[in-house]
């Protein structure tokens, strides 16, 4: 059975709710030609109400059916979503659908802006990271009239597919490892939990794991900023200058290494002084002289069903795929 999508809200509906003309609408999102203030804001209150977005592509993708797909993620300073665009550009190229993105860097309100930018071309799908969006995205996606496919989370309600792993489950399995490991002064050490939800979401429930058996999280260190290698070792750095640890446990695989380069530097020996544990099971992390302990994401194959799913017009769906606890050698 095929998806069933919302309408289109059409340049009339937004007229007929703000009790004006279609050129009058029409006039004011292109800011071009005479109206007045008070009319300006009772069409932009009903393209608000009822999440309209231009199309600017004067109806010809409608009549033949769009071949884009717009991905608006948070970041490419890693290589998590190069990853997952790397798996759909693959399968979306085979079924000549052309894939173009946009970076909103973890800012919901740009990511909002970007979203209705690529909306207004009306692309077959929006691929988008997350469950958490503003009020506004989320109501523009639904009213688009295209597919929305949410990636690289299972921890939230779907708008239509959502293709990934629980990042709560991921947090509990590291949690868990590090307790079966004998390590109990833990600490943390992250990005800004507020922007990128998913880390928050794995930090919350490590520390409720913690918590349970009785060993909450020592001290954590959370650094402005996107997550990198240097602010992983300035993070270490700082946080072994106020608690006693014998774990700690690094937001992603980025942040972990500039740990690990701390460790080596400062003659920290690793795991008998103290464990590193990451997140995202990156191909650096099997390189190092001690393999990186970790969890590996499926990020190349979220990206391929992803486009698999769009392409075959699948139904509403939630996708597991699962992640694998790489024991390595640093915890």
């Amino acid at each position: 059975m095929e998806f069933k999508h919302q309408a289109t809200v059409t340049l009339a509906e937004v007229a007929e709710a703000a009790g004006v003309g279609e050129s009058t609408v029409s006039r004011v999102l292109r800011n071009h030609g005479s109206f007045s203030g008070k009319t300006r804001e009772r069409v932009m209150a009903a393209v608000e109400r009822l999440g309209y977005v231009p199309n600017r592509i004067a109806g010809t993708l409608a009549s033949t059916g769009s071949r884009l797909v717009a991905f608006v993620i948070p970041s490419l300073s890693n290589i998590v979503f190069p990853d997952v665009l790397r798996g759909a550009s693959a399968v979306l190229e085979e079924n000549r659908y052309q894939a173009v993105f946009s970076v909103t860097d973890y800012d919901p309100g740009k990511e909002e802006a970007l979203a209705a930018a690529m909306l207004a071309w009306r692309p077959a799908a929006v691929m988008l990271a997350g469950f958490e969006h503003t009020e506004g995205t989320a109501k523009m996606l639904r009213a688009s009239g295209c597919r929305v496919v949410e990636l690289l989370d299972l921890d939230g309600d779907a708008l239509d597919i959502a293709v990934g792993f629980s990042n709560r489950a991921a947090g509990r399995e590291s949690a868990a490892f590090l307790l079966r490991r004998g390590y109990r002064r833990i600490g943390y050490v992250g990005h800004d939990l507020n922007r990128d939800t998913r880390a928050g979401k794995r930090f919350s429930s490590f520390c409720e794991t913690l918590d349970a058996a009785g060993t909450p999280v020592v001290a954590h260190e959370i650094l402005a900023g996107p997550s990198s290698v240097e602010n992983g070792r300035l993070g270490l750095e700082r946080l072994l200058a106020r608690a006693t640890l014998d774990a700690v446990y690094f937001s992603n695989d980025d942040m972990a290494l500039g740990g690990y380069f701390h460790c080596l530097a400062q003659g920290i020996s690793i795991p008998s002084q103290l464990a590193i544990f990451g997140y995202n099971g990156l191909d650096i992390g099997r390189a190092i002289p001690q393999s990186l302990s970790t969890i590996r994401t499926p990020r190349v194959a979220t990206g391929e069903i992803a486009a698999q799913l769009i392409v075959a017009n699948a139904p509403p769906q939630a996708v597991d795929l699962g992640f694998e606890l790489i024991e390595g050698a640093t915890a």
